[in-house]
């Protein structure tokens, strides 16, 4: 039976698993002044520090490299705790217990993974060190969700990056999809497992033509992933990109797109869904041309209490609302807002306030002022500029709701179609009418009469 430590081993960062109050750096003395420190205490002493010279010394003169202190912790424990990859390598090669645990029940890769010591978890699981349960893992199998997909059927092998980076691309049995990734620091951050948590509840409840498509997610095992349909002809940021400044039309088909994705989450039962993020790198476009809202990392149940305000590192502070940035109460109003940004810019051709940082613009909101209109008047008939300047007013109770906005929208559409036809009948008319004297003309029995009326003369 293995020797207990009479002393705790306190220097430098403490168990992941234990007690608040004895977690992060501690200065005590692992004895009293005086007394002689044990050999298996030098050893961890010497793992914090990073003496690689000292361990080895140590360990060849017999001291057993799983040496445990009075809570179970060993010199493996506290190399992971500091991030020191080479004093874990070499207690590894010397026969260190990968999944040994201490009084708390953290292992060495557990403890890795709350000091966020990422090349040290690599090695630990290299040597066997079992993956970090997911925070949403569950104890029985009838527990495990419907929607949960095995992380063996997705294939990254060709992976790249889409929307922002957030979301990667993969193969899940046969069909590409699109994947977004969980990092590490999930595991020890209560706010994102939370807000994860809250975006899969979201997805499980949205099915809507003009909202991205959820098929599953990995829950059990890390990292944890949400499956989305995969959209392949990119987002909206990357086509304003391309395309520049979009015809009326166009604009306002996309418009409709977006404004029913957004009404379909808004009229969500029995509660709203706030998108909050609503801008173009959010907006996806399918195979037919139609646009899908997604990525609703920041999106919120409008009966959730948010405990603090959204900063430029959640979401892109050039098309959310005053009202959020100042943390006063806000409402769906908030989408609204940033619904007419994008509608203008779709018109305009370039982002609102674009010869200005991202992180200044909610100043400019602050201070009422809005971007400017210099498309053609014509751009913006039938209303269309008007209804721009209600969806981004300064009171949210003046802005319009989406139901609204399409019934708009729908009516100034046809109200486009019915010029575009109006201009081009008359012409077709006059072009046929030209068409038919060509032909007339040219006849023999119209050259005949010619020639007679000729002779007569």
């Amino acid at each position: 039976m293995e020797n207990k430590a009479a002393v705790r081993f306190t220097l430098g960062k403490q168990s992941s698993m234990a007690p608040e109050r004895d977690r992060g750096e501690a200065d005590g003395k692992e004895n009293e002044e005086g007394e002689e420190i044990d050999e298996g205490v030098r050893l961890m002493y010497l793992a914090n520090e990073g003496d690689l010279d000292g361990i080895r010394e140590l360990l060849d003169s017999g001291i057993n490299v799983n040496f445990r202190d009075i809570d179970d912790r060993t010199a493996l424990h506290i190399a992971a705790c500091q991030g020191q990859t080479d004093v874990v390598s070499l207690l590894l090669q010397r026969g260190a217990d990968v999944e040994s645990t201490d009084r708390w029940g953290s292992t060495p890769l557990a403890d890795a993974v709350y000091y966020k010591n990422h090349d040290v978890i690599k090695l630990l699981e290299k040597h066997g060190a079992k993956p970090f349960m997911a925070p949403m893992h569950v104890n029985h199998a009838r527990e495990v969700p419907e929607y949960e997909i095995d992380p063996k059927e997705l294939d990254f092998t060709n992976s790249v990056n889409i929307t922002k980076g957030t979301f990667c691309i993969a193969l899940w049995r046969g069909t590409q999809v699109a994947v977004k990734r969980v990092g590490d620091e999930v595991f020890t951050d209560e706010d994102k497992v939370r807000a994860f948590r809250d975006e899969l509840a979201l997805f499980q409840k949205i099915r809507h033509p003009n909202v991205v498509q959820f098929l599953g997610a990995v829950t059990q095992s890390s990292p944890m992933m949400i499956v989305t349909e995969y959209l392949p002809k990119g987002d909206l940021r990357a086509f304003l990109k391309r395309k520049g400044a979009l015809k009326p039309m166009t604009a306002l088909r996309f418009a409709l797109d977006i404004a029913r994705g957004m009404n379909y989450l808004h009229e969500n039962k029995p509660a709203p869904i706030i998108h909050r993020d609503l801008e173009p790198s959010n907006i996806l476009r399918d195979d037919s041309g139609h646009l899908k809202v997604a990525d609703f990392g920041v999106s919120k149940l409008l009966t959730v209490k948010e405990d603090k305000p959204l900063t430029c590192l959640d979401t892109s502070c050039r098309y959310v609302a005053p009202e959020v940035f100042k943390n006063d109460d806000y409402d769906t109003k908030v989408d609204v807002f940033s619904f007419a940004l994008i509608l203008q810019e779709m018109i305009e051709g370039y982002p609102p306030f674009s010869a200005k940082q991202d992180n200044e613009v909610p100043k400019v909101y602050a201070a009422r002022e809005r971007p400017p209109f210099k498309a053609p008047a014509k751009h913006y008939a039938h209303g269309l500029k008007e209804l721009i300047e209600e969806c981004w007013n300064e009171k949210p109770a003046k802005r319009p709701t989406f139901r609204r906005i399409i019934t708009r929208l729908e009516s100034i559409h046809n109200s486009f179609s019915h010029r575009k036809r109006w201009k081009v009948r008359p012409l077709k008319c006059f072009q046929n009418l030209e068409a038919m004297l060509k032909k007339d003309h040219s006849s023999p029995s119209s050259r005949s009469n010619s020639s007679r009326s000729t002779n007569s003369i």
